[in-house]
C-alpha cells in the first residue's frame, strides 16, 4: 500500500534485486510485517521467495539470523545513502533538512520494513541492545556531527549537547514514523519533514 512519494535516486530500493538472496531477504520483511517475527515461518519466507525452504538456510542460519541480516543491511544502504546527499549540501541547517527527510522517505515508501525496524525488533532486549550499540549508533554520530558543525558555524546555539540533540531528533522521527504504522489514515510519511525540520531548527537557532 503505497503512503508516500516514489523513491529518488538518493534513496535506492531496500532488498529489490533478483538473486536468490535478496528475494528471500524481501520475503522475509514482507512476512515478519504481516504474521510477526514470532509467528514467522520459513517456509512463509520460502514460498514468498520462490524457493525451497531448504534454499533459505544456504544462504542465513535461520530466522534470527534473517532479522539481524535485514536491519544491518538496511541500515547500511540508510546511512551510505544519507551520506552522498549530505555531501553536496552545505549549511548544517539544511543539512539537519536533508537528514530528518531522508529518514521519513527512507521507511516511508516501504511499510513492511518500517514495522520490521520499528516493531518487531523492538520486541527482543537482544536485538535493541546489539543495534544501539552499532549500527543506531553510527547514524547519532552522524547527526550529532551536524550539530556540531552548526555550533562550529555559528548557525546552531552552543549551549546544548550536540549527543543529546541528536538523540532528541532520533527521537521525534522514530515516534512519527511509529505514529504512521499504526495510524489508520492514509498520508505520505515525508509529508511531516518540514514541520519537523522547523519546530527542530527554531529549537536551535
Amino acid at each position: 500500500m503505497a503512503r508516500s512519494s516514489p523513491p529518488t535516486s538518493n534513496t535506492p530500493e531496500t532488498f529489490r534485486g533478483t538473486s536468490k538472496r535478496e528475494r528471500i531477504l524481501r520475503a522475509a520483511i514482507d512476512v515478519f510485517a504481516q504474521n510477526g517475527y514470532f509467528n514467522a515461518k520459513v517456509s512463509e519466507i520460502a514460498k514468498g521467495a520462490g524457493v525451497a525452504d531448504g534454499t533459505i538456510y544456504l544462504y542465513f542460519d535461520g530466522k534470527e539470523d534473517l532479522l539481524i541480516t535485514i536491519f544491518r543491511e538496511h541500515t547500511r544502504s540508510f546511512l551510505q545513502s544519507l551520506q552522498t546527499q549530505l555531501a553536496t549540501v552545505r549549511g548544517a541547517d539544511e543539512r539537519l533538512r536533508v537528514a530528518i527527510r531522508h529518514h521519513l522517505e527512507t521507511l516511508g515508501r516501504d511499510r513492511s520494513l518500517a514495522v520490521v525496524s520499528q516493531v518487531e525488533l523492538r520486541h527482543s532486549l537482544k536485538y535493541m541492545s546489539l543495534f544501539s550499540q552499532a549500527e543506531v549508533a553510527d547514524y547519532l554520530n552522524m547527526l550529532r556531527d551536524i550539530v556540531v558543525n552548526g555550533q562550529s558555524e555559528g548557525t546552531f546555539r552552543r549551549n546544548l549537547h550536540p549527543q543529546l540533540v541528536a538523540k532528541a531528533i532520533f527521537g521525534i522521527l522514530d515516534e512519527m514514523t511509529t505514529s504512521w504504522i499504526l495510524s489508520e489514515k492514509e498520508y505520505a510519511l515525508t509529508d511531516q519533514a518540514e514541520q519537523i525540520a522547523d519546530l527542530v531548527l527554531t529549537g536551535l537557532l
